[in-house]
């Protein structure tokens, strides 16, 4: 059996339990090529649905045991360099729709924050202008109440679709979702697919402006021209991450070809041939490091995902 094989009594590869699909199967797929980071193993079975009733199909019939994890687009995504076990779920080009009806925009949640902050714009609603400052797709957008520049998702939010690990729709509305920062209460196993937000109108330059202010302050303070993956911590209540970082030394701290940004020091780069141990072991470095002086923990806001070649030492996750 090699490393890439489910354990199993009957020594089947994965993929031939895998259920009957409309989308796209693919075994053994490098996930690191499809992150920001540009690090991490493979997919054990990467799954591309065709639509939302392909994907409860699938989620219907895929039997229990088998592990099931859903990315977007990989911005704020940390693939271990082991790989991930089971299926990985991506949503393509059918859940990047959107529309709007009114003041009311329908969107994909594969759709990326910036196209939805555009299609707003062009549509002369206000209100979204904050998502062409963050790096990522609707989806996890959702997932984490996505915010910047003093605004949230939960700040336009109306209702989303999300699946769970038995292919049951879920139509969730903002009691539901029970934001908080950075945080939904929605379980972590159910795939959202679409959501609806309220905007305002508004005139289409004046809205154009805010959002080239907005890309002109992500410029000069965060370093978008790297292999990054957006906001390593949230921020402590009353606290920011990157002063705490930055008062313990964290600034340019390096570990292979793995560094925390002088620009930015609440954002990890890799300088080009970093692995995700690394990248990782800086942040649980920094997390020693700011617990220590400030007795503060700080909460990683990049998600962590697979398993390690070998296993990081931390004070917790």
């Amino acid at each position: 059996m090699t490393p890439m094989e489910p354990q199993n009594s009957t020594n089947e590869k994965l993929i031939d339990r895998m259920p009957s699909v409309r989308g796209r199967l693919r075994e053994n797929t490098d996930l690191g090529k499809v992150t920001w980071f540009q690090v991490g193993g493979p997919a054990d079975v990467l799954f591309k649905p065709e639509d939302d009733e392909d994907l409860a199909d699938f989620l219907k019939n895929l039997p229990k045991d088998i592990p099931v994890h859903v990315i977007g687009v990989g911005s704020n995504l940390l693939v271990r360099d082991g790989g991930v076990r089971g299926v990985v779920i991506r949503l393509g080009r059918h859940f990047a729709k959107m529309s709007n009806d009114g003041d009311t925009l329908a969107v994909g949640a594969g759709a990326l924050d910036g196209h939805v902050a555009r299609f707003a714009a062009d549509a002369g609603l206000e209100g979204a202008e904050f998502l062409s400052g963050i790096p990522g797709g609707i989806g996890g957008a959702l997932r984490m109440n996505a915010g910047a520049y003093g605004a949230d998702i939960s700040d336009i939010f109306l209702s989303a679709v999300a699946y769970d690990r038995n292919g049951e729709r879920h139509e969730l509305s903002l009691k539901e979702m029970g934001f908080s920062y950075r945080h939904t209460d929605v379980p972590k196993d159910w795939i959202f697919t679409q959501a609806s937000f309220r905007l305002s109108p508004g005139d289409r330059q004046e809205i154009l402006d805010r959002m080239a202010d907005i890309s002109r302050n992500r410029e000069e303070s965060q370093p978008v021209r790297s292999r990054t993956g957006g906001s390593t911590f949230a921020n402590p209540p009353g606290k920011k991450a990157w002063e705490l970082i930055d008062d313990v030394g964290g600034r340019g701290f390096a570990i292979g070809n793995a560094m925390v940004s002088e620009k930015h020091c609440n954002f990890l780069i890799n300088k080009g041939a970093a692995k995700a141990a690394d990248l990782e072991a800086i942040g649980e470095e920094l997390r020693r490091r700011v617990f220590a002086k400030h007795d503060t923990l700080l909460r990683w806001e990049i998600v962590r995902l697979g398993e390690a070649d070998v296993p990081t030492e931390g004070v917790g996750s």
